[in-house]
Formats: C-alpha cells, sequence, structure tokens
C-alpha cells in the first residue's frame, strides 16, 4: 500500500495525528507513507540527517506562502510542483487528517486511488471533495485519527505505540552546549493560538518566582527574538526566569529534558505529552476533552465557568482568568514531586 496522510500543520495538529500513523507504521511495516506538510513543521518528522521514524516521504506542502501571497507567481509554481510530485508518487489511498478545505483540495490534486476524510471535518466544505466519508465518534482528536486512519485502509484500531518524534543531532549538540544543561528544569509556555487562551503573563512570572523559591530552575519558552510575551513574563519573574529561544529541533531536545512543562492548549504543551514528560495544562475557551494532554502523566486545570468557544478573541478568557497563580503552583509541586526528578540543589 502506498499511502498519503494529509495534516499540514500547526505543531499540536501534526503531533495528534502521530499516534495514528506510529500506530499504523507498526501494522503495516511494508507500507509506503508519505506526509504533506507545511515545511514548518518538518522537524516533527525528519532529523536534520535525513532520518525519518514514522514516514518514507515529506511533501512540503507551502500553505502559509499560498494564504499569504493566493495569487502569486511563486504560490502557482508551489502548487504545480506539490501537485506533480504526488501524482508522480501513485498513491493508492490519501486520507484527509486536517478536514480543511486546503488540505482537501490537495487531497484531490494527489489523484490517489482512493481518497477518505471525516464525515463531518473541521471545515464542513470539505466533505465534498472526499470519495469516501468516514464517522469519527471519538472525543480526543488523538482518537479520531486512529479512527479515521484505521477505517481508510481497512483496519480495526489497534493499540497506540509511544510516539517517535527524530532526535535531531544538531538540536541534541545545541542542548548539550546549553550552560547547566545537566540540571532539571520547569519550561514555562505562555504563547497560544490566540489571546483567550493565554493565561496572564504576569501570573507566569509570579509563578516562575515561586518555582525558583522552592528550589526550581524556570526556563521560558522564547518563539523569536522578539517574543513580547515571553519578554513580560521575564520581566514580571523579576529574574526568577530565563530566556529558552529555540527553533523547532532545539525545542525538541530542550523539552525532552523538561522536568515538568506547563503551558495552556499549545503546540509545546503537546510535544512535551508527546515526549511523555509530565505536564501542567491550564485551559479556558479549549476542551481537554478534545484536546487535553495525552498518554502522559498530567494534570489539567480549567474552571467551571469556562465556556467551550473557537471564536479566537484576543483576550484572556473569563474562566481561564480564574485560575490562580496559587493553585498553578500548588499543582506543579504535586507534579514535580511526585515524578522522576526533583528541584535542584
Amino acid at each position: 500500500m502506498r499511502l498519503l496522510l494529509l495534516r499540514t500543520g500547526a505543531m499540536g495538529d501534526v503531533l495528534h495525528a502521530l499516534p495514528a500513523v506510529t500506530a499504523l507504521r507498526t501494522a503495516l511495516p511494508e507500507a509506503t507513507i508519505g506526509w504533506a506538510i507545511e515545511p514548518r513543521w518538518e522537524a516533527l518528522l525528519r532529523d536534520s540527517g535525513g532520518n525519518m521514524p514514522v514516514v518514507d516521504t515529506i511533501h512540503p506542502a507551502e500553505t502559509r506562502l499560498w494564504a499569504r501571497r493566493p495569487l502569486s507567481r511563486a504560490t502557482v509554481t508551489s502548487v504545480a510542483g506539490l501537485r506533480a510530485e504526488l501524482r508522480a508518487a501513485r498513491y493508492d489511498v490519501c486520507v484527509d487528517l486536517q478536514g480543511s478545505v486546503r488540505s482537501a483540495v490537495i487531497g484531490r490534486l494527489a489523484g490517489a486511488h482512493a481518497f477518505a476524510g471525516a464525515a463531518a471535518p473541521r471545515e464542513a466544505p470539505a466533505r465534498w471533495l472526499y470519495g469516501r466519508r468516514i464517522p469519527v465518534t471519538a472525543a480526543h482528536v488523538v482518537e479520531q485519527a486512529v479512527q479515521l486512519l484505521s477505517a481508510a485502509v481497512g483496519l480495526a484500531p489497534g493499540p497506540l505505540a509511544a510516539v517517535s518524534l527524530p532526535c535531531d543531532p544538531a538540536g541534541e549538540s545545541w542542548w548539550q552546549r546549553q550552560p547547566g544543561h545537566e540540571k532539571p528544569f520547569v519550561l514555562v509556555v505562555p504563547q497560544a493560538g490566540w489571546g483567550a487562551k493565554q493565561w496572564p503573563a504576569e501570573r507566569f512570572g509570579a509563578l516562575a518566582q515561586q518555582l525558583t523559591g522552592a528550589g526550581y530552575r524556570v526556563m521560558v519558552n522564547q518563539s523569536s527574538t522578539q517574543d513580547a510575551l515571553a519578554d513580560a513574563v521575564l520581566s514580571a519573574s523579576q529574574g526568577a526566569a530565563v530566556a529558552l529561544a529555540t527553533n523547532l529541533p532545539q525545542l525538541i531536545a530542550a523539552t525532552r529534558r523538561a522536568a515538568l512543562v506547563i503551558a495552556g492548549d499549545t503546540g509545546p504543551l503537546h510535544l512535551a505529552a508527546a515526549l511523555q514528560r509530565p505536564v501542567l495544562a491550564l485551559f479556558g475557551p479549549t476542551d481537554p476533552v478534545r484536546t487535553g494532554p495525552y498518554a502522559t502523566r498530567a494534570c489539567v486545570l480549567r474552571h467551571a465557568s469556562s465556556v467551550t468557544d473557537h471564536s479566537r478573541h484576543r483576550t484572556t478568557e473569563g474562566g481561564l482568568l480564574q485560575i490562580t497563580t496559587e493553585s498553578v503552583f500548588a499543582a506543579a509541586l504535586e507534579l514535580l514531586r511526585t515524578g522522576e526528578q526533583g528541584p535542584t540543589a
């Protein structure tokens, strides 16, 4: 079987699909598996040496370029190149794990003998582009991917295996050069996909002070050199936390060593879960039953007043504001003290 998967991004979406794909690789070791993905997320599938633990081929789908410059010559060239590459691969089955109109269009471009997607995809019009529409009933997105992918290839859903993420040599080497790399640390991630999912920066800063006072080293995920949110956390911590500026392979390397990751519903949280690190998840407008940390030691805090809403409001959701620094600190200590790692000396 030659199988094409569509899950172009973002980080959390790719990570949520990986358990299903890893299980499929175990069940069908002779299958050829290709994955169409936005280039910025390729490090989740392939290391800098070209090693790919789960898939055989990566097809770069430059969706950010297409969205930014939809009518440009560069976009036309990119789409045409992807179409030619996918057609040349002669896939037997294509499965849309993204559920968007854009991913469904990519699937039609691929020209696979069979094209399957969820009967009720994330973007409803996508379903009309599928040759086969598969009912998905599971609550969690990881289990939804298992249902969809298993049905598409004619297998009964099997047990999930641990996700195999690339162990990038360059990322590993970078981590070994960091001062104090051998000491345990807590990674806090203030960023999220939109403002309503972001716990306030000043509370992350206060939390860093409390954790430092309890003997733990605290690092703040810095998504770029101009990350105003991370800067606000660092300022509020009054020197208690330090910045961790990384690219994706470096973030994977650092997260592998984290004693605890504290974050909202965002990619680095799901990266930590995929790496089976302890996580403390702060949820507001998104439902942890659907996208909460999966298959790792975790504590999820969500106030009873939170209402599921994907409207992408800019300001912190009201229920998320009800989660206090004291409650997060207490939950963090519980996870840290029951884990394998303890406070620094």
